[in-house]
């Protein structure tokens, strides 16, 4: 299994992140792309990925754009060019109308640079996407094309925003725990819709744990559990499943 958005290096982890790391090895994971979501965040990102033989990703969530560089695309390089290893992807990055931390007009802005960073470098990216379709939509249709590529992570939309997302723009859909969640039809309805050609597996760890661990800190090895259910979601067999998913995110992510 492929959790391909974790955040490993929170500071949830810090009492035990070797265990944790091992628990997810144990049962089964393979491979943990954990997520930068400021400058500070993705350089604990990478640093984390050097030591537990992690993937990671750099980039300014929504809600930190408020506090992005004017010259993100240098301070992005600068984080490489330290890195002890290589992040595979940009983000994350996106729209968050929800909360609004950080000013819309400003949210967008940086969005859209870091789009245009990660096709410059011609790395994929880890979008973040909350209550805000039409600009997200039209951000995508002016700048994003193939041979870009990139994932919608913790994915919360319909069957019609699912199929939007793949079909025109070759998106994936990164599902975690909300899949198990009694209240999460619509997600489910739309995982149907794409198929699991379209999905890559998730834990958004330390949150939205999957059931039947609901209330506890998330953790990779959770993964499972999501892998379990949509299985069944999509009448599949389990290893069929994560084979594909992982595929899929290996793929992704080139790794």
């Amino acid at each position: 299994m492929f959790d391909t958005h974790a955040h490993v290096h929170d500071p949830a982890f810090d009492a035990d992140r070797s265990e944790v790391v091992a628990r997810a090895r144990a049962a089964g994971v393979t491979a943990i792309l954990t997520v930068g979501c400021d400058l500070a965040d993705s350089r604990r990102a990478l640093e984390a990925a050097a030591q537990y033989g992690l993937h990671a990703s750099i980039g300014i969530h929504p809600h930190e754009a408020k506090d992005a560089p004017i010259d993100l695309a240098a301070a992005l390089d600068a984080l490489r060019s330290a890195a002890a290893v290589a992040p595979v992807a940009v983000g994350e990055t996106g729209l968050d109308y929800h909360y609004d931390h950080s000013p819309r007009d400003i949210q967008r802005a940086v969005m859209v640079a870091q789009m245009r960073y990660a096709r410059d470098c011609a790395l994929p990216l880890i979008f973040h996407h909350r209550e805000a379709d039409d600009d997200f939509l039209a951000i995508l249709r002016a700048e994003f094309a193939a041979p870009m590529r990139g994932v919608v992570h913790c994915f919360t939309g319909d069957a019609v925003q699912a199929q939007i997302l793949v079909g025109e723009f070759g998106l994936k859909l990164g599902i975690g725990g909300v899949i198990t969640f009694k209240t999460a039809e619509s997600v489910r309805e739309a995982v149907r819709a794409v198929g699991a050609g379209a999905i890559v597996l998730e834990t958004d760890c330390p949150y939205l744990a999957p059931v039947p661990h609901r209330g506890r800190r998330n953790e990779p090895a959770f993964v499972a559990a999501t892998a379990e259910r949509l299985a069944a979601l999509l009448e599949t067999n389990v290893t069929t499943l994560v084979e594909r998913t992982t595929a899929t995110a290996r793929a992704l992510f080139g790794v």
